[in-house]
């Protein structure tokens, strides 16, 4: 059952989907949509989500309510599903996603070494890092400098 943001514990589960593109306006409300009438479906479990910088869907998971291989399954299929109806790409985590003044870009690790080495980022500047697990490392370090994220070694052998 969807719940308020707010009611979610800090050490709830947090899945991030980060979408290779942008989501248009014109998608935004019916993916919402999609999304909020699916994890209400999920009786036993306490959810939220946010959709975040119009690039990112996140998923909380209560602790009260832990998530089951047979829910994780479903989550999974659900969202393949809006990767084929969107044309977007959500389940690829291994992508650097970082900030370029006040646009989120999206970047292979290849791509964003380039960048490091002709100084198109710097350690300063701020990448998401999503393999967090809970709210609580959401809230506090999900936007992070480079030099302080799983990115940073990479600066150290260019």
């Amino acid at each position: 059952m969807l719940v308020d943001y707010n009611t979610i514990s800090e050490t709830s589960r947090v899945l991030i989907y980060p979408s290779k593109r942008k989501f248009y306006k014109d998608e935004l409300p019916v993916f919402s949509e999609k999304v909020s009438n699916f994890l209400n479906e999920f009786n036993e479990l306490k959810v939220c989500f946010r959709i975040e910088y119009n690039r990112f869907v996140l998923v909380f998971i209560s602790d009260e309510t832990p998530l089951t291989l047979e829910l994780n399954d479903k989550l999974v299929t659900f969202i393949q599903s809006l990767e084929n109806e969107f044309e977007v790409v959500l389940l690829d985590k291994v992508n650097v996603c970082f900030k370029q003044g006040e646009f989120v870009q999206m970047k292979e690790i290849s791509d964003f070494k380039k960048l490091i080495k002709n100084k198109g980022v710097s350690k300063k500047t701020i990448v998401f890092d999503n393999l967090i697990n809970t709210k609580e490392e959401f809230e506090n370090y999900w936007e992070i400098p480079a030099e302080e994220s799983w990115v940073s070694h990479f600066f150290k052998s260019k």
